[in-house]
């Protein structure tokens, strides 16, 4: 069963917004190792570092709060509407970082400004999944749902994959001290351009056939929020959706968003090096949760993710050891451990999507994908604190192990939870 026009349409739409996430969101994480002396500065280059990704999760944790801000507004005046408004917010957001003045110009304003646009584009950034996965898993076939989930979801590693590319060639353009200079905002200025390709896209979609549905017979929730927090009916599907996400973003932030740091701060890798294998790594993350939303559907969501998972627990401390020593098959290394680590998310969409009704589906899907960050989002900071604590051939252990601590989180709310490929959305 193929995909209409307007089906179609919605999927790239909403695939562009969260590649665009995806590119925004990524790029602190490319200079984080070249930036965090500009805007905290410290004899101790760790602190330096540790610092900056602390300002990289203030944008991770303040997305629950966009979600249950947009999912309500997408749940009450529609989806696309929500979407428009997200996927400016965020993109300017990204832009105006490019702009900010170093600690060096006005002191402890520069990681004062840093910290407040960083929240700003979270809350953003947040709205953005939950309208874009639920407007279009009501738009497609159910037989194409875990496919298309797949392909959605696969979003995010996209646009890491766009910003490695814009990455290595700002480090070409700009190298050495100039990148420290001048191409690092070059790089955060570049986030407006895929804004208005995808705000673009979407001006032509459709709106959810079936919001529309409910809407035109008046049975819109009027508070779902409280529906999906405070009454019984979904409440255990919300918190175990939240559970299965905090384990999904430990494992993924944990390994693709601290790699170029893993490889800089802990390996020999210089700039060069780590623009070209995380070209690879996210080019076989995207691929990769693609498989899995397709397997989805041949299998069933939960045990695609667990195949996954499963696999995280044992491969993640050898390939781990592996990359670091920069054995003569690293490459080989790093996309195995992208394609295995990072892509267990690939049905979400679909499995989220497909547990809660129309009335109150942007909510209950984009808030509890969102709450999994409220505790996953600090993995970065757990390993990094894990690895500077250990000797040099304890490093790899370290990474491995808190991988290993995600999958654990996602295996059990997952055993608990109810298949749903083949549940009719209504």
């Amino acid at each position: 069963m193929s995909l209409t026009g307007a089906q179609k349409k919605i999927a790239v739409g909403s695939f562009l917004g969260w590649s665009l996430d995806g590119y925004d969101i990524v790029l602190m994480l490319l200079v984080i190792p070249s930036i965090s002396q500009l805007f905290f500065p410290s004899d101790n280059p760790v602190f330096s570092i540790m610092a900056t990704f602390a300002s990289y999760t203030i944008t991770l944790i303040m997305r629950p709060l966009g979600s249950v801000i947009f999912g309500i507004y997408g749940d009450k005046f529609g989806r696309k509407r929500s979407m428009m408004i997200t996927i400016l917010g965020f993109s300017v957001a990204t832009f105006a970082i490019g702009l900010l003045p170093t600690y060096a110009a006005i002191g402890i304003m520069a990681p004062i400004l840093l910290v407040m646009i960083r929240l700003i584009q979270g809350i953003f950034a947040g709205g953005e999944w939950g309208s874009g996965a639920v407007i279009t898993m009501e738009s497609v076939p159910k037989q194409k749902r875990g496919l298309i989930s797949g392909f959605l979801q696969s979003g995010f590693s996209f646009g890491f994959l766009l910003a490695a590319i814009a990455f290595e060639i700002t480090t070409w353009m700009f190298p050495g001290q100039m990148f420290e200079e001048i191409g690092w905002r070059v790089l955060f200025f570049t986030g407006i351009i895929p804004g208005f390709v995808a705000l673009f896209v979407r001006l032509s979609m459709n709106e959810s056939p079936l919001w529309a549905e409910k809407n035109k017979a008046g049975a819109l929730e009027r508070s779902p929020l409280r529906t999906i927090v405070l009454g019984k009916k979904y409440r255990k599907e919300f918190f175990l959706c939240a559970a299965i996400m905090t384990g999904l973003v430990y494992m993924y932030h944990g390994s693709i968003s601290i790699l170029p740091t893993y490889l800089q701060q802990f390996g020999t890798f210089d700039k060069g090096d780590v623009a070209r294998i995380m070209i690879y790594a996210t080019a076989s993350s995207w691929i990769g949760m693609i498989v899995t939303g397709w397997l989805s559907q041949k299998t069933g969501r939960k045990k695609a993710m667990l195949v996954f998972v499963m696999m995280s627990v044992a491969l993640s401390v050898p390939l781990a050891d592996a990359i670091l020593n920069k054995t003569n098959l690293v490459i080989i290394y790093i996309v195995v451990f992208a394609f295995v680590v990072s892509t267990a998310s690939g049905p979400v969409p679909a499995f989220f999507s497909e547990r809660f009704p129309t009335q109150v589906r942007n909510s209950a899907a984009g808030f509890s994908y969102n709450a999994g960050l409220i505790f996953g989002s600090w993995s970065p900071l757990i390993a990094l604190s894990l690895m500077s604590s250990v000797e040099k051939s304890m490093i790899p252990f370290a990474l491995g192990a808190n991988i290993i601590i995600g999958a654990v989180i996602v295996i059990v709310p997952t055993m608990l939870s109810r298949e749903t490929k083949d549940d009719e959305m209504e």
